[in-house]
């Protein structure tokens, strides 16, 4: 968050201030003692209470989110008595608290898109320690690095690549598009704080953080959340979102962003160094150390192959989650990577662990009827809009709203749930519209702060971009990014 809030200091082991810990806290409770809106149970109105301390604790991170859920969902379960069970529940015969207690806490885990979007992580994981992405890039660099407006496209273009791959755009962009990015400008004599940054390091780096936001929004193995979209998408709206209707959704807005991004740098944020011979030689080098193709980079390229197909063609046949957990099955026979690798990939089995228990959390806003009752209240008050009319609004203030937000995942979890209740309780308003404008909208909002996604923050610290130009840089483009989603991406959805 601005002014030394940001999302890193979570995991420093430094204890947090108070107030950290205050806020959610008071949140819930203040909205506890609250009489409950006329229409709403009691019971409906606690839960919602809590869960909105919970989301005030992701914005705040008094802990990490992972920990973050795991309490959340554990005092949910206790309070389950006045939370998530009215007193028509209770009273049902053979109705038994702790066992449907314990059946809603581990819900999420039974979730098909957890396991999926684990087991990317996993396959993330081989793509970078293999070296396949670092060669995919470089190779783009090496084609396209001649000057720097051809860079900024070589940058583009193979974050556009690797996110067919990588469903976390932080591990993509700050993993293994950062690493090579920022060994470039130091060869025109471009240097982190320093005047000489604005050179090319100030323009390269901020094309490729955009362009991963733009790519997290293209395709729908881009960005973790968009999974969690998806599975809302289908549980709340009924619409049944695949890999290919995702890509066509998203091509219309997607695709001529990516093709005017380098461009748009050259016009808001430009280098002084138009040419770049050097970068061509540099990436040749590194290819070059790198040496030919390894057994392991061949095999996983293959598997890749595999994985796209049968997502794209093979959705009738093959749940997704058990695709890669194919894939990664071959992996290990293979030893691409070992069970060892698997077992100490920390951001796998959090994310895991941090999915399961938000799609617990965010389930009990429907099973509550809190949704329901939200989206009939909403509508109410959204009489005379058109339908078009009501979509480009709630777009509009799920997008802003992430300011509020240091994580996509827990912005999705928050907002997404309640934004499709609202449009649905919209007379005429089509629900595979509304559902799809949503999920687009995931990936392009994290550009509009240093904290809005993991990814932003080691182009943020790398000293090549001040504060004052990230946050302007950021509002500029986040603008540019939902009209283009609005005028282009919804009309054709």
């Amino acid at each position: 968050m601005p002014g030394g809030a940001g999302p890193e200091v979570a995991g420093t082991g430094r204890p947090p201030g108070y107030w950290r810990w205050l806020v959610p806290v008071l949140i819930a409770v203040v909205l506890a003692v609250i009489p409950q809106p006329a229409g709403l149970s009691q019971h409906a109105w606690w839960y919602f209470s809590l869960f909105a301390g919970v989301v005030a604790a992701l914005v705040v991170e008094p802990l990490p989110p992972a920990a973050i859920g795991f309490i959340a969902i554990a005092l949910t379960a206790g309070l389950s008595r006045w939370t998530l069970f009215s007193t028509e529940d209770l009273a049902k015969p053979g109705f038994n608290l702790a066992a449907e207690s314990v059946k809603w806490a581990f819900s999420g885990f039974a979730s098909s898109t957890v396991w999926l979007v684990g087991g990317a992580f996993m396959l993330a994981m081989g793509y970078e320690k293999t070296g396949l992405g670092r060669r995919v890039a470089l190779l783009l660099v090496r084609a396209l690095g001649h000057n720097s407006l051809l860079l900024g496209y070589a940058a583009t273009f193979a974050d556009t690549i690797l996110a067919l791959v990588t469903p976390s755009n932080t591990a993509r962009s700050a993993g293994t598009m950062f690493p090579i990015m920022i060994n470039l400008p130091p060869l025109y004599d471009s240097k982190p704080n320093d005047p000489s940054a604005r050179k090319i390091g100030s323009y390269i780096l901020w094309t490729t953080f955009a362009a991963s936001c733009v790519t997290s929004s293209l395709f729908i193995t881009g960005c973790a959340p968009n999974f969690l979209a998806a599975d809302f998408a289908r549980k709340l709206a009924h619409v049944e979102i695949t890999w290919t209707s995702w890509f066509f959704s998203a091509a219309p807005f997607g695709i001529p962003l990516l093709l005017a991004l380098p461009l748009l740098g050259y016009v808001i944020y430009p280098p002084s160094v138009k040419q770049s011979p050097e970068i061509p030689v540099w990436a040749n080098k590194q290819l070059a150390e790198m040496g030919r193709l390894s057994r392991n980079e061949k095999i996983l390229g293959v598997l890749v192959l595999v994985a796209i197909s049968l997502w794209i063609l093979g959705a009738d046949y093959f749940d997704a989650a058990i695709v890669a957990f194919l894939v990664i099955s071959v992996m290990l026979i293979l030893r691409v990577v070992t069970w060892s690798d698997l077992a100490r990939n920390d951001a796998a089995w959090t994310t895991i662990s941090l999915l399961a228990t938000l799609v617990a959390m965010a389930d009990g806003l429907q099973r509550t009827g809190f949704i329901k009752w939200f989206a009939s209240f909403v509508a109410s008050h959204m009489g005379g809009l058109p339908p078009t009319g009501v979509i480009v609004a709630l777009v509009s203030v799920y997008f802003f709203s992430h300011y509020f937000f240091s994580s996509l995942t827990a912005h999705t979890t928050a907002m997404m749930p309640i934004m499709l209740g609202v449009g649905l309780g919209i007379p005429g308003l089509p629900p595979e519209k509304l559902a799809l404008a949503l999920a687009m909208t995931t990936g392009i909002m994290g550009v509009i702060s240093p904290y809005a996604t993991g990814a932003a923050l080691p182009y943020y610290n790398s000293g090549y971009i001040k504060s004052s130009e990230f946050w302007r840089n950021g509002t500029i483009y986040g603008f540019i990014f939902l009209a283009t989603l609005l005028a282009i991406g919804v009309p054709l959805l």
